[in-house]
């Protein structure tokens, strides 16, 4: 009986970034109906990511199964608090391909963040998500993170509530 390979490594190799915002588009106009406003959101977060990030402050991963890409996260600097010491980091642009759940990956993806900020460090992380991301939000209060505001909005085509969730890393 063969063993499935789950593995998390950095975002550098070629194909990522473009797989990163193609599966984005893909998983969220598929599970939750969300139009093309959605995709062209996550490709700015990565194009900003890719025209240049200080590699001591951000960073990002890619979560495989058996070498085949089904995940991803970003950490990056705040721009209202993250410069210097200190200051701010976002959990940005959390997936895992359906396909893929249930290895934990999601899990060890905040966890790798997680870690990262705290070792460049932040002195909190937060992310902003929707309602509709049941799941995701399950890996976050797990994590420790905890619900600071919501709002509602009209995002990528759909009625939803933000929510901004914060984990304070200087415990």
């Amino acid at each position: 009986m063969n063993e499935v390979r789950a593995v998390i490594r950095p975002l550098g190799e070629p194909g990522d970034l473009g797989w990163v915002v193609m599966a984005h588009g893909e998983q969220y106009a598929k599970e939750f109906g969300w139009d093309v406003s959605f995709e062209a959101l996550v490709a700015r977060i990565v194009a900003d990511y890719a025209a240049g990030h200080d590699p001591s402050r951000e960073a990002a991963w890619i979560a495989e199964l058996d070498g085949r890409r089904v995940g991803s996260v970003f950490c990056v600097a705040d721009e209202d608090g993250g410069d210097g010491e200190g200051g701010t980091a976002k959990l940005r642009i959390l997936l895992v391909d359906p396909a893929a759940r249930g290895h934990r990956l999601g899990s060890r993806l905040v966890a790798q963040c997680v870690a990262f900020a705290r070792e460049a460090g932040y002195e909190r992380i937060r992310l902003w998500t929707n309602d509709t991301l049941v799941a995701a939000r399950g890996i976050y209060l797990a994590a420790g993170f905890r619900l600071v505001e919501e709002e509602p909005h009209h995002s990528f085509g759909a009625d939803v509530i933000g929510q901004v969730y914060e984990l304070d890393l200087s415990a």
